[in-house]
């Protein structure tokens, strides 16, 4: 996906001064913002990327997290915008997400961000899952091939564009369009981590709405912390991200669009003070 990307791009960048630093980042793949939020705090990890709306809820210890606040969370900066993608057969004759009554569609895994959004969409309409349609809990990786067998009639991922799981999505044998979610005001007033977006439907050629421009919920993959990891290594790797960004945005399509002043979006956690300082210094934050 595209934050396995994102982390070989960020490690790229920041390895070829390693031996100014003496800092070297490794990529791991893992099961998403979830399990990168709970290894950044128990140490296991040092830097994670998650979702905006999880770095906010596991900060103010919502959802998953009700009770056991993760208070050592912190930001470091924002990265890709990331659309709630909401993929439909066009068979099922699904145009909105009030269609959804009656059939079965993929939320994602217990407790992945794909499912907490889609949760929340559904929450806004007054549809419940499991009692108005059937809610299905795959992997996003397994949702295109069973959707093209016919076994589910949609599915939803959070996911920066262009994506390879919703290109094979559409481009299969059963048509396949991408949905629009729009409606969403009662929702933006009650969660500061969500944003409307668009997706950029030239990158799913084969859509059978290709051509409309689809307008959905958004927010930004952001790059976390903890406080226990020393100032000068958070400073080093945001020196290096901020003043390298043309050669950054290059290493993968979804990071195309960021600039400086979006990376300061979206951060719900304090920023890190090594972050914090290389911001200060050159101005980002007065």
């Amino acid at each position: 996906g595209v934050y396995y990307a994102t982390g070989g791009a960020l490690a790229k960048i920041v390895n070829a001064k390693r031996s100014t630093y003496h800092v070297r980042l490794s990529v791991e793949s893992t099961g998403g913002s979830k399990f990168n939020i709970n290894a950044v705090s128990s140490g296991d990890l040092d830097f994670g990327i998650a979702q905006a709306d999880t770095q906010y809820m596991a900060y103010y210890g919502k959802d998953v997290w009700e009770g056991k606040p993760i208070k050592k969370l912190r930001a470091v900066f924002a990265l890709a915008p990331e659309a709630v993608t909401f993929v439909a057969a066009e068979d099922s004759g699904i145009r909105s997400v009030r269609d959804v009554k009656g059939k079965t569609i993929n939320l994602g895994d217990a407790g992945s961000g794909n499912r907490i959004n889609a949760m929340d969409i559904f929450k806004n309409f007054g549809i419940v899952p499991g009692k108005d349609f059937r809610d299905e809990k795959l992997k996003p990786a397994d949702a295109p091939r069973v959707l093209q067998d016919g076994r589910i009639d949609g599915f939803f991922y959070t996911v920066g564009h262009p994506n390879g799981n919703i290109k094979e999505a559409t481009a299969g044998k059963r048509v396949c369009r991408i949905v629009p979610i729009t409606g969403l005001d009662k929702l933006l007033k009650n969660a500061p981590y969500y944003s409307m977006t668009t997706i950029d439907m030239s990158q799913y050629p084969d859509a059978a709405n290709s051509k409309d421009k689809v307008e959905t919920l958004g927010m930004l993959a952001t790059l976390v912390t903890s406080s226990d990891v020393p100032d000068d290594v958070v400073y080093a790797v945001t020196k290096e991200v901020m003043e390298n960004l043309d050669k950054f945005k290059k290493l993968h399509p979804a990071l195309g669009s960021i600039t400086k002043k979006s990376m300061l979006e979206g951060l719900s956690a304090p920023i890190h003070n090594g972050a914090m300082r290389y911001y200060k210094e050159v101005g980002l934050i007065k």
